[in-house]
């Protein structure tokens, strides 16, 4: 029967999280883009808790299942490996795993194997280091519908005695096959518990390896493998012709990256016209409930708190969320369909020429939704110097929490004018003409970092091409619930504290029992310092203020706006907040605040997150203070300019 579904334990990342005395922990571990995570999911039905493995920035994903006999058993989602070389942090943190080296992680029990059924002959190489684990071990042959329908043969019990494992078909998309194996981890769960002595022995059919042959040297595990493959009379499905025929577009030196540019383009149209309506809904559920709650608490200092403080603070934020998603669900079926991979050979070419590999394409990719994990990710680029290249230009990516300062001060400053029928727009390519600055800066950096401190020839490339496959929906619908999930804990705990600390500062010193004329407040006098550094760049010291908050978070800065504006619910949309903005910024300034939007690394998670991923201080205060310049400068042309 199908898993039933517990939630899973709240990861804590420091090494107490998984006490010895827990359920039995199974191993998921799988080449990358073979549906493991897909797996996950159906396994656990839920999407997996994330935290960091202690002493090191891989993350660890963690779900609790509980099958037909009624027991619990934990599933570590491993990261995509494609060996257990331990060149990068991903491949050290899989093989420790397996050698139960994790503090406060039971050595597992067990071990699935996922691959993609039809490219066996790469997939494959993994068998050899697991079965030296000599743990139970199901080997899942997943996309088996895509070998079937391409022709592709495969004897399953002649692979499963070469191997000595149970092997079982599964397409984790539609859920097919994955009954089997919530059966075999079921007996692995039954085993543990019955077991007094835990020994690890197999289960099945994949009892007894002795007469297993040594996979030590990579030559002799492909020898092993190409054996096993023609003892089960393995004949690939090959490239499907839709394949075939997108690649000649998508890889085309002309056409791939043309096409790559339209793509982007509808992404940021869309982020504007498809978002408008659900935003529009948010805030009049943000408004409406705010009324309601203020209609409810006798006047007094703690509903002007909740209300002007709390309420319209985090609503002014909350509001951005669907564009934010829209921009998710673009990545997430790109990166599902397989088109992302093709992006990446595409990147390599130019990539090459600031000296960057095209493996560093998908970490910068995924800086477009948030630095942070785009300088974890990071971990997949082998070379050192490339590795630390890539984190160091990552956040000048333009990441989701610029979208509501970008929303803003365009839809105040750049008038809405058709460029290319009602598809494209001149807000949409103000949009996309700061993604495209942000990108040049971050090439221009990388080939600066290459050619001096990072000086080094950029290591080789390469990169399996999966299939395109159609995006399951249940997979994105659950990327966007994380999404989601993560937007709302950054609003309730940093921009929560920014926006009371911010009202709590324009109430001081109050003058016979009132609050203060907002310029005259602690607030208003902190941004009176900083306005004769800033006044170059067309600011005054409500933008000051709204630079400074935003060091915690850059969408900060709306909500900063409207608490020293006075206007509730403001966000993007306020009218009465444009006009604002439109009365003290010139159209100068606010491209000049734009600018520096692309450029300063206004994150202090992402300052943190370089700290523990460089092991000290050195490139993070170098990366800040280059931004910074950076920032000032480009500010300070584009005011002086326009």
């Amino acid at each position: 029967m199908p898993p039933v579904a517990t939630p899973a334990r709240a990861d804590r990342g420091g090494g107490t999280d998984a006490p010895a005395s827990g359920p039995p922990v199974v191993a998921l571990i799988g080449p990358p883009n073979s549906g493991k995570t897909t797996l996950f999911n159906r396994l656990t039905g839920l999407r997996q808790r994330v935290a960091n493995y202690p002493g090191v920035t891989v993350e660890k994903h963690v779900g609790r299942a509980r099958f037909a006999s009624g027991l619990d058993l934990d599933i570590v989602d491993l990261p995509g490996v494609s060996g257990f070389s331990a060149r990068s942090p991903d491949e050290r943190v899989t093989r420790d795993v397996l050698e139960g080296r994790i503090e406060g992680l039971r050595e597992p029990e067990a071990i699935v194997l996922i691959v993609d059924a039809v490219r066996l002959e790469t997939q494959l190489m993994l068998v050899g280091p697991v079965l030296e684990r000599e743990r139970p071990t199901l080997l899942v042959l997943n996309m088996a519908d895509e070998l079937e329908a391409g022709d592709g043969t495969l004897d399953d019990e002649a692979l499963a005695a070469a191997f000595g494992v149970e092997v079982v078909r599964t397409d984790a998309r539609t859920g097919r096959g994955v009954e089997a194996v919530a059966d075999f981890l079921d007996r692995v769960a039954v085993r543990s518990a019955t077991s007094a002595t835990g020994a690890k022995s197999g289960s099945g059919s994949s009892a007894g390896r002795a007469g297993l042959p040594t996979l030590d040297a990579l030559s002799r595990r492909r020898e092993v493998v190409q054996d096993a493959l023609a003892a089960a009379k393995y004949r690939s499905a090959g490239p499907p012709k839709l394949t075939q025929r997108l690649d000649a577009l998508f890889l085309h030196r002309i056409a791939g990256p043309a096409v790559f540019l339209v793509l982007a383009a509808l992404v940021f149209q869309a982020i504007f016209t498809w978002a408008t309506p659900i935003m529009d809904g948010v805030e009049l559920g943000i408004a409406s409930s705010g009324e309601w709650l203020a209609a409810r608490l006798p006047a007094s200092w703690f509903r002007d708190l909740l209300i002007d403080g709390v309420w319209a603070g985090v609503g002014s934020v909350l509001v951005f969320l669907p564009q934010i998603l829209i921009l998710f669900l673009f990545l997430g079926i790109l990166e599902d369909s397989g088109y992302m991979a093709r992006a990446a050979v595409i990147a390599d070419r130019t990539m090459l020429k600031v000296g960057l590999q095209g493996r560093a394409f998908l970490p910068l990719l995924s800086a477009y939704a948030c630095a942070v994990p785009a300088i974890l990710s990071s971990r997949t680029v082998e070379d050192e110097r490339d590795r630390m290249a890539t984190m160091f230009i990552a956040p000048f990516m333009t990441c989701s929490a610029r979208l509501p300062v970008y929303a803003l001060l365009i839809a105040a400053f750049i008038p809405e004018r058709p460029l290319l029928g009602p598809f494209f727009g001149t807000q949409a390519a103000t949009m996309l003409g700061l993604y495209a600055l942000g990108l040049v800066a971050a090439i221009g950096t990388a080939f600066l970092l290459r050619r001096t401190f990072l000086r080094g020839k950029p290591a080789g490339f390469v990169m399996e091409l999966p299939p395109y496959r159609i995006p399951a929906l249940r997979t994105v619908a659950l990327r966007l619930l994380d999404r989601s999930k993560i937007f709302i804990r950054r609003v309730g705990k940093i921009i929560l504290a920014v926006t009371v600390v911010l009202w709590v500062l324009a109430q001081f010193p109050r003058v016979d029992g009132a609050p203060p004329p907002v310029d005259e407040s602690a607030l208003g006098q902190m941004g009176q310092v900083i306005e004769p550094a800033i006044e170059p760049l067309g600011f005054d010291w409500r933008i000051g203020v709204g630079l400074v908050s935003s060091l915690a978070a850059r969408e900060v800065i709306v909500g900063t706006l409207g608490t020293i504006y006075g206007i509730e619910d403001s966000d993007e949309t306020s009218l009465e907040l444009r006009a604002a903005l439109q009365r003290d910024l010139d159209f100068g300034g606010a491209i000049a605040l734009l600018v520096f939007f692309v450029f300063a690394l206004q994150c202090m998670s992402t300052v943190a997150m370089m700290r523990r991923e460089t092991a000290g201080w050195k490139w993070p205060l170098a990366q800040f203070g280059y931004m910074l310049a950076l920032a000032y400068a480009g500010a300070l042309a584009a005011n002086q300019l326009l």
